[in-house]
């Protein structure tokens, strides 16, 4: 079995909520963005191959990433009114190759996620191989979650409407779900308000 498990970052949504391009913000006064955040972290973390999914060719995107390293690939989801499964598929596309044990996805929305938690969600999933392995905290689910290569059909074949949760449904009675104390891996920042209360920043002027 394969223990090399790219990562997948979801950037392929309209961000219609936050009104801007959501993984262009800035998570502090560094003025890291959202996107260079995640990459770092999963390198840190351990996944040395990054994917970032985008909607379109996104210039922006392409410039804060080029010193990341190392430099994560970036895909381009041709049809992102289809749906988050879509620009799953597209990433699950473009890293998947023979030795590929499972593939890490977690979303752009979630940038506060810390580097240990990608290291133990990891190593939980190299130990036991299980179908699908995510972090949970005080009952709740959150992100990234590993997909092990076994589910790579089922993921193809689901519903776009229904999304990827159909599929951990599906198998979630050979899913791992990891305690970890990380409150980032549980914040999801979709709207200015949320941007505002858990960055304790105001919304860029744009």
């Amino acid at each position: 079995m394969g223990d090399i498990v790219p990562g997948i970052i979801l950037a392929g949504g309209h961000s219609s909520r936050m009104g801007c391009a959501k993984a262009l913000l800035p998570v502090d006064q560094t003025g890291e963005t959202f996107v260079e955040r995640i990459a770092r972290t999963l390198h840190s973390g351990g996944v040395h191959d990054v994917v970032v999914v985008v909607a379109a060719e996104e210039a922006g995107i392409t410039n804060v990433l080029s010193e990341t390293v190392p430099l994560p690939r970036i895909v381009v989801n041709p049809e992102p009114d289809l749906g988050q499964l879509s620009s799953l598929l597209v990433g699950l596309r473009a890293v998947d190759h023979p030795g590929i044990g499972g593939m890490l996805v977690t979303l752009v929305d979630v940038p506060l996620l810390s580097p240990d938690t990608v290291k133990t969600l990891l190593d939980t999933y190299r130990r036991t191989h299980a179908s699908v392995v995510r972090p949970v905290r005080q009952g709740r689910h959150g992100h990234p979650v590993i997909f092990d290569r076994a589910l790579f059909g089922a993921l193809c074949n689901a519903s776009l409407d229904a999304g990827a949760n159909v599929v951990i449904r599906q198998y979630e009675k050979d899913a791992i779900d990891v305690s970890v104390d990380d409150e980032g891996a549980f914040l999801d920042i979709d709207t200015p308000e949320d941007y505002v209360r858990i960055c304790e920043r105001p919304m860029p002027d744009w």
